[in-house]
């Protein structure tokens, strides 16, 4: 029975640390076959490396992150939009009371509570769109790199 080049990273606590096994630092990184039979401890920065292992990215937790960052990028224009909208109001506001001489402040706390539940409308429209999901910013499943038995060791260290 061949081996499947198909790892899933896990995390363990910080009491469970044990050292890497090739560089022997603490980690709490795990790499895991998905039928649980052989695992590995790993340090980060050997799962960033390409000649170790590279990640399998799968597609559509990708397309959930962009969309995720596309609400994101609508709810902060979304927001400039209203602080802008305030600003001009109060700009104004203050006009309108120096020519006047009066103040109607109810008048402007009604329009500022109306256009905050305006804004707030638009981010819950925005966000029930579609549902996020969890993305982490490491991937969750790697292969391995195989080696080059034609290729002499390297002996850089």
């Amino acid at each position: 029975m061949a081996l499947v080049n198909v790892w899933h990273l896990r995390r363990v606590a910080d009491a469970s640390a044990k050292p890497c096994d090739i560089c022997y630092k603490p980690t709490t990184s795990v790499l895991i076959t998905p039928d649980s039979k052989d695992y590995f401890y790993v340090c980060p920065g050997h799962l960033k490396d390409r000649g170790f292992c590279i990640p399998v990215i799968d597609e559509a937790e990708a397309a959930a992150k962009k969309k995720k960052e596309e609400m994101d990028r609508e709810i902060e224009l979304i927001k400039k939009e209203y602080d802008e909208k305030i600003r001009k109001k109060s700009k104004d506001k203050k006009g309108k009371d120096k020519d006047k001489g009066n103040d109607d402040d109810s008048k402007g706390d009604v329009d500022d509570e109306k256009a905050e539940k305006e804004k707030d409308a638009k981010i819950k429209a925005i966000t029930n769109k579609e549902p996020s999901s969890v993305a982490d910013e490491i991937p969750r499943i790697y292969a391995l790199q195989k080696y080059d038995q034609s290729l002499p060791p390297y002996r850089g260290w």
